[in-house]
């Protein structure tokens, strides 16, 4: 052999010796995520998904990234055994589907118990077996001996780890149990390691645990179970079930288990909205590949929307307020420097800075909405100083601009001289009826406007309360000449009474939301007529959608997208 042949032999050694020492690295940072929020998730109060909404939610979770996606008991209902079926026909490129169900029946043996059936009968690559590892949940709650216990978690894995590909033991009640009879804890991990388990998810059932007990408990598992690959699954009764993660992984943990949005029975199962970004952008571990983490917000929308569930509008990292700024100190801060008042960039998780305006504004503010809405405005320029001290008087009168940024848009574009009537109201009249014997419920809004071409249109429409006939009336009198008004939707209606002590006789701010298919967006009025207060907004809801397809970029400046 030359000297040549044996140096490139030896750099190929090498070449591989830090490739396999890197590929081991690189693993040890990664952070394997199972989701449940198909079955754990689908046990919060007020969720039911449907099996459309599970198949939906099952692809996006494999195109973001998700390992695991548990999809539910195959036995426990007609939907959940449907699920198994119909998701076999989907193409998932990266995730495993998992069917839960627990250990057999003490009174039968694994090959004959029912559940244990449903579970091989899904079909999935992987299973995952819950088991009791807290001694009083097994004798006083499943009714057996300490003994019978141990049994029935290495029966039942022992009996499916030879019948497919993978098995996660999910040792519930924990850290409960460890912190009652630690030897006993162990011993329930050990019989499902010896029973053939892949992975031992080690379950904080009760939510109660605190970060520092976690860590200190799974640090002793790791020292007692050197070999074995360990979860994490927390709840957040405690409000710790994000912190109760995190400390898992970094005491050695390498599956995080949660829901999307943290959904979940009683108060919830840790975030994954959370955990991710926090593991990925703030702990260094791998979890999702970085190009999709960028869709961690749509993926939280997503779930919300067919959980029928409101979105949590401060909910970190995805909340619309994550990265919302409303002191003129921050505004101008963060202007200059991101990091100023952000701990991440939003564009990092999918979400946008977002600059609120109130009696709290400073120029800063002003300047970044006109920016955002793509107006030219100069920070010395007395204009500035109007739009502020307008907006000012605006909001102690009542008006609240932090949820209707469209009427701010309208009132800057006013005073800018940028904006052009698209329609003037000549007269509005609405009858409302609701308390005869017949029970019905109707009201008639009579509308007349003029329009830009000089020409008045007159409508007459009936609805279900004041404001929605109102709604149908102006609608009705301005499709002949805007067409394009048929495609706004009204999609939430907000009141709030700004001084209690008056009762009746309070001033009342109306928030508006409304939305063409593409956008949504707010405005606002205040009366002490609530319908005057109804109407203000609704009208501005419309002249903004009007305004805002004839909205037209100020030279040298890329209006950003809305």
């Amino acid at each position: 052999m030359t000297g040549g042949e044996g140096d490139g032999q030896a750099e190929g050694l090498m070449t591989n010796g830090v490739a396999e020492a890197a590929g081991k690295q690189a693993m040890s940072k990664k952070v394997f995520l199972y989701d449940t929020t198909l079955r754990d998730g689908a046990q919060a109060e007020e969720v039911a998904f449907s099996l459309d909404d599970k198949l939906r939610i099952a692809e996006a979770l494999d195109s973001f990234g998700i390992d695991y996606i548990e999809g539910g008991w195959p036995g426990s209902n007609p939907r959940d055994a449907a699920f198994f079926d119909e998701v076999r026909k989907l193409s998932l490129r990266h995730a495993k589907v998992a069917a839960f169900g627990a250990t057999h029946h003490p009174k039968n043996a694994p090959a004959d118990d029912h559940n244990v059936k449903l579970l091989l009968a899904a079909k999935t690559p992987v299973v995952t077996v819950v088991g009791k590892s807290w001694d009083m949940q097994a004798t006083q709650v499943l009714g057996v001996s300490q003994k019978r216990n141990l049994e029935l978690i290495h029966d039942t894995i022992a009996y499916l780890a030879t019948r497919t590909d993978e098995v996660i033991f999910d040792a519930e009640h924990f850290f409960d149990g460890y912190k009652a009879n630690p030897a006993y804890a162990l011993e329930s991990l050990a019989a499902a390691v010896d029973g053939g388990a892949h992975t031992l998810c080690l379950c904080e059932t009760n939510g109660g645990a605190l970060p520092f007990e976690v860590e200190e408990i799974v640090v002793a598992v790791r020292k007692a179970l050197p070999a074995a690959r360990l979860g994490i699954h927390c709840h957040n009764d405690a409000d710790t079930a994000v912190a109760n993660t995190l400390a898992a992984v970094r005491a050695g943990a390498r599956q995080a288990q949660g829901t999307i949005n943290g959904i979940g029975e009683r108060c919830g199962n840790a975030n994954l909205c959370s955990i991710i970004p926090n593991l990925s952008l703030k702990m260094g571990y791998t979890t999702v590949p970085a190009s999709h983490m960028k869709g961690l917000r749509d993926l939280s929308v997503l779930v919300y929307e067919l959980a029928n569930l409101s979105r949590r509008p401060h909910q970190p990292y995805v909340g619309r307020s994550a990265f919302a700024h409303k002191g003129g100190i921050h505004v101008a801060a963060v202007r200059k420097v991101s990091a100023a008042y952000e701990h991440v960039k939003p564009e990092s998780v999918g979400a946008r800075r977002r600059v609120l305006i109130s009696d709290l504004s400073g120029k800063g503010n002003v300047l970044a909405k006109a920016e955002e809405f793509g107006v030219d405005l100069d920070g010395k320029d007395e204009q500035t100083k109007e739009i502020l001290a307008r907006l000012k008087e605006l909001e102690a009168k009542g008006f609240q601009f932090e949820g209707a940024e469209a009427s701010f848009e309208l009132l800057m574009r006013k005073a800018l001289g940028e904006w052009k009537e698209k329609f003037v109201i000549e007269r509005a009249r609405v009858v409302s009826n609701f308390a005869d014997l017949r029970g019905s419920n109707w009201a008639e809004a009579v509308i007349k406007v003029r329009l830009p071409d000089g020409s008045s249109a007159h409508a007459v429409a009936e609805g279900n309360g004041p404001v929605n006939a109102l709604d149908r009336a102006i609608r009705q009198a301005l499709s002949g000449y805007y067409p394009q008004i048929a495609s706004v939707e009204l999609h939430d209606f907000k009141v709030r009474l700004l001084d209690e002590r008056t009762k009746t006789a309070a001033v009342t701010r109306v928030l508006i939301e409304s939305g063409d298919g593409t956008s949504r967006w707010g405005t606002v009025g205040v009366s002490a007529n609530v319908i005057e207060a109804a109407w203000s907004a609704l009208v501005d809801s419309l002249e903004y959608a009007l305004q805002k397809r004839g909205k037209k970029k100020p030279a040298g400046k890329k209006a950003p997208k809305r």
